[in-house]
């Protein structure tokens, strides 16, 4: 990492006036100051912790090993930014997972999900023909789905109830795409309001094929895959690409801090300052305008324009405040929902796990990542602790190991393995997490452990990142890894409320530029490459606007 992102920082003495500020210095936060500074405008960046990235961070936990303690892979990040920032030039690289991961199961058996569908239905077929045919209808109707909703990633969604300047032309756009995806709309309507289970029985009718296919339909959801909705989740895991492969995964080589780091230097090379260790504690507002923002320290800085990478709780009911917004639209906001469902375990292991249902210590296939989901109703019984405020006993778990395609990540002979772990409800029945943390790692290590039994012995050092702690760590509130809840009544149009869907807000000057706006979470950046499109746009129009004035002064006088 380089010194310059990690030593702290506070703006220079006379350079308290910038054309933007961005609260936040996640990698939201780092495209929208990379996209701005290229456009010729002066940018600061304010980042709270002592390094940039948010959620998209590399850390060394423990000497000689660098853990993406938050976001762990990579897909959705946007192909177009990867190339408009010239982001391969500043160390960005990706080493693409295929097959996608291993699904084992307890009584042995087990499937590699190769991303070439034949092959991948090949694998499946081993343990149920009808489902190795079942698999190529389904790939092929989810890609046809995710084909179908990309373009809609990189629009701005209009106001719900119109009004603001350029709904217009947003609503005619709209209006022509509809027109033409026509004939799948309906497809798109029921996969909007279904649950993961009833679309994957269209295809599957193995239970145990079924749960490892669910994974991706309640990956940081508040719901089971029986609940209605959850497979639009699934197809917002779906719509990434690595190396032009859509819907592949990869990791980052450097881990996930890598990716952030590459996007800051291209943010600086645009000539954007980048200030960590400063964090903002107010968004001042003047006669319902931004005027800049206000440091921990004291520190005040003057700007027309703030975006906000944070959380929309945090931006609106904590740093702007109730008072200098709408009652309507406070509250709103305050009915955003942004449960937490997820923890994360970070482990060094002195060995890779040596797996029951495809055996073997030295690097194979089934090692990058490994899906412990065996079931369907399995995941639906680990969602039923979590809607009743209990860690689930037995946890889907979606294990990867990053060292095995970039052994620098730890000291020779030994591994990473992170665990993203569903479900992990924020708010507890009994208790606070200080009470059930170590008992959640716990369970994870024994779950693995089951499918391969030498992994407990293997765990050098673990962390356990509750929902609690993403909140305090990374500004996720409610230790939601979305920054918002990811259903339709929070999508588009409505996200994470109408008034501030099209990245303005109630408060002129100020833009959403996070993940708890359009098209949502996960480390993609095109809530930030959208929001500056917002930007120039609007000021654009006030310069036409001023013009336009002068010259009636002049022509007057």
């Amino acid at each position: 990492m380089s010194e310059s992102s990690t030593a702290a920082a506070t703006p220079a003495a006379g350079a308290a006036s910038y054309d933007a500020i961005i609260v936040g210095g996640g990698h939201n936060g780092l495209v929208a100051a990379a996209y701005l500074g290229r456009a010729g405008m002066r940018v600061a960046v304010l980042e709270r912790r002592h390094l940039v990235g948010g959620a998209a961070v590399t850390e060394e936990l423990w000497p000689g090993f660098k853990v993406s303690t938050a976001s762990y892979v990579v897909s959705l990040m946007s192909p177009r930014i990867v190339s408009e920032l010239a982001l391969e030039r500043y160390g960005y690289h990706v080493y693409q997972l295929d097959p996608a991961y291993f699904a084992p199961f307890p009584d042995g058996r087990g499937f590699l999900l190769w991303d070439d569908p034949a092959r991948a239905a090949e694998a499946i077929g081993a343990i149920s023909p009808a489902d190795g045919r079942g698999y190529l209808a389904y790939s092929r109707a989810l890609s046809e789905l995710a084909d179908m909703i990309r373009p809609l990633l990189y629009r701005v969604p209009p106001e719900a109830g119109g009004g603001a300047p350029g709904d217009a032309r947003e609503v005619a756009g709209l209006g022509r795409y509809a027109f033409g995806a026509r004939r799948d709309i309906g497809r798109l309507t029921d996969l909007m309001t279904m649950s993961a289970y009833d679309f994957l029985s269209q295809y599957f009718v193995d239970e145990s094929i079924m749960g490892a296919m669910c994974a991706g339909s309640v990956i940081g959801a508040w719901g089971g895959p029986m609940s209605p909705g959850s497979a639009y989740v699934l197809l917002h895991h779906r719509m990434g690409e690595t190396d032009g492969v859509t819907g592949a995964w990869g990791f980052v080589r450097g881990g996930m801090g890598a990716l952030s780091e590459a996007i800051a230097s291209s943010a600086r090379a645009a000539g954007a300052e980048i200030h960590t260790n400063a964090e903002v504690t107010s968004i001042d507002v003047a006669g319902g305008r931004t005027t800049g923002v206000t440091l921990a320290d004291g520190t005040v800085l003057h700007s027309e324009v703030v975006l906000s990478g944070a959380h929309p709780h945090t931006t609106f009911l904590s740093l702007v405040g109730r008072a200098n917004l709408p009652s309507e639209f406070a509250t709103e906001i305050e009915r955003y929902r942004t449960r937490g469902s997820s923890a994360k375990v970070n482990m060094a292991i002195s060995e890779l796990p040596d797996l029951i249902a495809m055996p073997g210590k030295e690097p194979g296939p089934q090692h990058p990542e490994i899906m412990i989901s065996p079931s369907i109703n399995y995941v639906e019984r680990a969602w039923d602790d979590a809607k009743y405020g209990r860690p689930s006993e037995h946890p889907l778990c979606d294990c990867v190991i990053p060292t095995t395609k970039d052994p620098t990540l730890a000291p020779q002979g030994a591994h990473i393995m992170t665990v993203f772990v569903q479900y992990a409800p924020s708010q507890l029945a009994e208790g606070t997490w200080d009470d059930h943390r170590e008992t959640l790692g716990d369970r994870v290590v024994d779950t693995i452990t089951e499918y391969a039994p030498n992994f407990k012995a293997s765990v050098i050092h673990r962390e356990v990142l509750s929902p609690a702690d993403l909140e305090s760590r990374f500004g996720l509130v409610g230790g939601n890894i979305f920054q918002g809840e990811i259903s339709l009544d929070q999508l588009f149009s409505f996200r994470p409320a109408p008034r501030a869907a099209s990245y303005k807000t109630p408060v002129h000057g100020l833009y959403l530029c996070g993940s708890g706006a359009h098209p949502g979470g996960g480390v993609m950046g095109i809530p930030a490459l959208n929001a500056t499109k917002v930007v120039l746009r609007d000021l654009k129009r006030r310069r036409r606007r001023e013009t336009l004035a002068g010259l009636g002064r002049r022509a007057r006088s």
